[in-house]
């Protein structure tokens, strides 16, 4: 039974749906009540208590819970209100905990409901303790060196089969894919994805960072990739992109590409947290357009087809692995805030070789930023290594073998000299 004198703990979700969500809040609820605390969900992150609404809120009991901790979604839905924003939403969200009780937190999110957690703490100075389980299927926070968010492998896995079955939809009617694969920050999802599938070419924004990245450039660099396939015989082929390559490109550029189209590419659009909405943008049309315009240039057509892939991944039902995995991570959660630990920090839960290592939120989180630190993909790794020594894309030894250079020119009827010149830089 509920000691009422120890205060009750209150689950949040922040950020987008990932597969595993409704593990941690059963998980966390089960292990809750086990050790005699009142569980208490709090609908649709941060929201409604920053504006000062406390009545949608939930008791939650075990059977409650227990049926969905295999199921996606999640039971108490999800925003994107940042309450670390302005101080009346922030001193809104405590006076809302107070009064409900809540005197401990589980927030489970990415490094933007991270950091509205770490507020949370800091400023009720004491009287909130909070753990925060990390999540997202970008796979891009900073856990240790092996170690996924939860949800990750849930999506890749489903991203993979239809990865694959549009591989084959391709080779069946001789056409190309572009896919748009989720990843503002980090190319973790498009590179798993584009490598588990074996997609023809897999671009991440890490391969080319400082570099000069324009739409052009991209476009080439998958335009070389067909060219490359068609000397071959073959003219089908999935090219997987990640979203995060219109950071890299960059709002000003974007704007300029899309104020020439006006509503054929999506709009420009700022969430709350200040990111452009990279969802609002239709950046696959925009490059099966752009390259479109480009083969006709040089004589060329291939049948093309674009498809954003990740809402699709998001509430998929978890797969044994992050049905384990965010089990654990919620048992974690409430050990951690029921030990004397909590007492010194707010922290990151994270897990280590079978253990939990709950993280400082001052170690996790950028003071600048005000962000995790952002966990990229290594380019520099065998892991990256073996994904583009299975791509087939134009590379530098195509233009140093003569044979190799002749037949790439001849698919686009120039000379090896004016084939060079126009896609040799791709490669540098």
């Amino acid at each position: 039974m509920a000691d009422p004198t120890r205060g009750k703990l209150g689950i949040v979700v922040g950020g987008g749906p990932a597969p595993g969500i409704n593990g941690v809040i059963s998980s966390v609820t089960i292990e809750a009540i086990n050790r005699n605390l009142e569980v208490v969900g709090i609908r649709d992150g941060f929201k409604h208590l920053a504006a000062g609404d406390y009545a949608q809120v939930r008791g939650l009991t075990i059977p409650d819970v227990a049926p969905y901790y295999q199921r996606g979604g999640s039971l108490l839905g999800t925003s994107r209100t940042n309450p670390a924003k302005e101080p009346k939403d922030m001193a809104a969200v405590l006076a809302g905990l107070d009064h409900l009780g809540i005197k401990y937190l589980v927030t489970i999110g990415g490094d933007d409901t991270a950091y509205s957690g770490s507020q949370v703490y800091a400023h009720a100075k004491g009287a909130i303790k909070v753990a925060h389980v990390p999540k997202t299927i970008d796979n891009d926070l900073p856990l240790p060196p092996g170690i996924p968010t939860f949800g990750f492998e849930t999506a890749r896995h489903y991203g993979v089969q239809v990865a694959r079955n549009l591989h084959e939809d391709a080779k069946t009617t001789t056409r190309w894919y572009i896919v748009i694969g989720m990843g503002r920050a980090a190319g973790h999802l498009a590179l798993g994805i584009g490598k588990a599938s074996a997609a023809t070419i897999t671009l991440i924004a890490e391969e080319l960072k400082g570099k000069d990245v324009s739409l052009e450039l991209i476009c080439d660099i998958i335009i070389g990739s067909m060219i490359k396939r068609k000397a071959q015989g073959k003219g089908y082929g999935v090219a997987v992109l990640a979203e995060g390559l219109m950071e890299l490109i960059g709002e000003k550029k974007l704007r300029e590409i899309m104020e020439k189209n006006p509503g054929k590419f999506g709009t420009i659009e700022l969430d709350a947290f200040g990111h452009l909405r990279l969802g609002e943008i239709e950046f696959g049309r925009m490059i099966r357009t752009m390259i479109a315009t480009r083969l006709k240039d040089l004589g060329l057509k291939f049948d093309m087809v674009d498809k954003d892939l990740g809402y699709e991944l998001r509430c998929a039902d978890p797969i044994p692995f992050d049905a384990e995995y965010t089990r654990n991570l919620g048992y974690g959660a409430v050990k951690f805030l029921l030990s004397p630990a909590a007492d010194a920090n707010g922290v990151v839960i994270t897990f280590v070789g079978g253990s939990m290592v709950p993280r400082p939120f001052p170690e996790m989180i950028d003071p600048v930023t005000k962000k995790m630190r952002t966990r990229l993909v290594d380019t520099g790794d065998e892991t990256y290594e073996v994904a583009r020594r299975y791509m087939i894309r134009l590379e530098q030894s195509d233009f140093d073998d003569a044979d190799r250079l002749a037949r790439l020119a001849a698919v686009v009827k120039k000379s090896p000299a004016e084939f060079r010149a126009r896609f040799e830089y791709v490669v540098r």
